[in-house]
């Protein structure tokens, strides 16, 4: 290439980052750490000026205002901030909310999560089309899809003997549940080299020792913070029917950080890789 045709190619390769930067909103709200994560991947976490309670990662994000002390918001909650757009997971804010949004020249895009690879790479072009910075986030997608397959196989080539994994859901004694087939927890055990204990229902339900016992696991898998709620590995062991099971046995109880293990975004092969060493070690 000449020097001449070099030069114009790219002060049209500056200019194209230019537009494509400068058409990206200033002043985001994200309502789910999937979501925060992905817009701080695509370089825009600078722009985001609220997020929900769950938005916990990266670190800044914890300290960033928070719209609600629960999953519910409000529309005046969201207008305080100023923002230009809010993105949400479908259904967690109402039709009117959205109409309200609206009124006031807020865009309001909402997304419905895919737990497969192939669906954590277009809820990654999803935000980044919301965010006008499609390009982004196609390469981004296209990363992440050689990231989340070399992990697969490093999973596969890992585990030699498939172990059957019970995910329980935990914010002290009172309130446990355990995972079925179709959820996010479910795929992502698969993903990870694992089989999920529950086969007999789907998404969550109320954890019982007679289901515990009934499922056997292999290895008892546990948000960190649920863990910590029950008062650690050595009190999840002394819990009736624990201890009848081949994790009780083997004392695998292990802890995942929740974000990272059900986002099925941007960090879904370090999640993969995560879970599938400790299913295995």
């Amino acid at each position: 290439m000449k020097i001449g045709s070099f030069k114009g190619f790219l002060a049209a390769f500056v200019l194209f980052i230019a537009l494509d930067t400068k058409a990206a909103p200033s002043r985001i709200i994200t309502l789910s750490s999937a979501i925060t994560e992905t817009v701080d991947a695509l370089g825009l976490g600078k722009n985001i000026v609220a997020t929900d309670i769950t938005s916990i990662y990266p670190a800044y994000a914890n300290k960033l205002p928070k719209v609600s002390r629960n999953r519910s918001v409000s529309t005046e909650a969201l207008l305080a901030f100023k923002p230009e757009v809010v993105l949400a997971p479908k259904g967690d804010v109402s039709v009117q909310i959205q109409q309200q949004l609206k009124k006031f020249g807020v865009k309001f895009f909402e997304f419905d999560q895919e737990y497969s690879p192939k669906g954590a790479s277009n809820f990654i072009k999803q935000v980044a089309n919301a965010l006008d910075i499609a390009q982004k986030g196609a390469a981004l997608a296209g990363a992440e899809e050689k990231s989340i397959a070399r992990a697969i196989q490093a999973a596969k080539l890992r585990t030699k003997h498939t172990p059957k994994v019970l995910f329980i859901y935990a914010r002290g004694v009172g309130t446990m549940s355990v995972a079925g087939k179709g959820s996010n927890i479910d795929a992502i055990i698969r993903l990870a080299g694992g089989k999920n204990a529950i086969q007999e229902f789907s998404d969550f339900k109320p954890y019982t020792t007679e289901a515990l016992v009934k499922a056997n696991p292999d290895v008892i898998l546990m948000f960190d913070f649920g863990m910590s709620s029950l008062g650690g590995a050595d009190a999840i062991l002394k819990m009736p029917g624990v201890k009848l099971t081949n994790a009780g046995k083997s004392n695998r109880i292990v802890p995942m950080d929740g974000p990272l293990l059900i986002n099925f975004g941007v960090r879904l092969d370090e999640a993969i890789t995560q879970l599938n060493q400790k299913l295995v070690n």
